[in-house]
């Protein structure tokens, strides 16, 4: 059978990190109060110039170079955001632009905070359907623009970034020894919307408006609704937790992944944590954090490692590889 298998991986940051001490003058919060609910000690914030799909362009070349890859050799391109430069087109013909890639297929997929594992999982549908042999998948976001920085609840919590793999068709032999995408597991729940969304639009406000959240209400939902689509991903594929060599959370808040992996009886050694860098990075948090432990040597080939996020909507999810 086909497998959709990692062949490259790269990211992208602004130039500006803003630190917690930053935040202070900004709002009436402290470096103490962010770190101990959330576990975040800076973000990054994008400048002049720095759009989702620069940074998404960078993360790209970066993912192509490190497959040993050129533009021409990708297929499909899928860009997962809810930042995008324009209501239209989507960020993703952009990106295809700036690469000078004139083939193929380009669209962006919204899925909040669970866009690049909603990404991920599209792609692989393409991929063992017949539809492209390589696609590349970018989670890219410049939250910062959707920002009420007047809002000491949420303005402190996000940041910008862009990361991307290169998924290729490789032949598997149908077990979980395989190389790839194992399974692939999807959520959403359209009734929570008010508790995390943002308040414009095109259609409603003709405005791009601000992120609204009910901190509370998210942190009650989300262990519960992570947990649901990682034992699932463990029932659909045999597996069990002792079996994971790396979970690789959505990085929104500190307290919601280890909550998270104590529930699945993960230890916190084989967590990937990079929200105290980054921030909530919403559809870019992943990539980033798979990069990040991917150049550093903890992830390594023939590793069983999990993704799974949960962002507004709600829309929540996992996906389950062998890197």
């Amino acid at each position: 059978m086909i497998r959709s298998v990692v062949r490259g991986f790269g990211a992208s940051l602004p130039k500006r990190v803003m630190t917690n001490r930053e935040m202070e003058e900004k709002v009436d919060t402290t470096d103490e109060w962010i770190v101990q609910r959330t576990g975040i000690r800076q973000r990054y914030i994008a400048g002049e110039g720095e759009t989702t799909a620069s940074l998404g362009e960078a993360a790209a070349r970066a993912a192509l170079e490190n497959a040993g890859l050129a533009p021409a050799d990708i297929d499909v391109i899928i860009v997962a955001t809810s930042t995008p430069d324009n209501t239209f087109p989507a960020t993703a013909v952009n990106i295809q632009n700036r690469l000078g890639m004139h083939h193929g297929a380009a669209f962006d997929m919204q899925a909040v905070c669970s866009g690049f594992v909603y990404a991920v999982a599209t792609a692989d549908a393409y991929i063992r359907g017949g539809l492209a042999r390589r696609v590349l998948v970018i989670g890219a976001e410049t939250f910062s623009r959707i920002l009420d920085w007047n809002d000491r609840t949420t303005c402190v919590l996000f940041g910008d970034g862009a990361g991307a793999i290169v998924l290729e068709g490789q032949e598997g032999n149908g077990t979980t020894a395989d190389r790839g995408i194992l399974t692939a597991q999807l959520r959403s729940d359209g009734a929570h919307k008010e508790k995390l969304y943002v308040d414009g639009g095109p259609s409603t406000t003709g405005t791009v408006g601000h992120l609204r959240m009910e901190g509370r209400e998210v942190f009650k939902h989300a262990v519960g609704m992570i947990t649901d689509v990682i034992e699932a991903a463990f029932e659909a594929t045999g597996t069990t937790a002792e079996d994971l060599d790396w979970l690789v959370p959505h990085q929104a808040n500190r307290r919601i992944i280890d909550g998270s992996a104590k529930k699945l009886g993960i230890p916190l050694e084989k967590v990937v944590v990079t929200v105290d860098l980054h921030g909530n990075t919403s559809a870019a948090s992943i990539p980033l954090a798979l990069s990040v432990a991917a150049s550093d040597g903890r992830i390594k080939k023939g590793d069983l490692v999990l993704l799974e996020a949960m962002g507004g909507g709600f829309t929540w999810g996992s996906v389950l590889l062998r890197w």
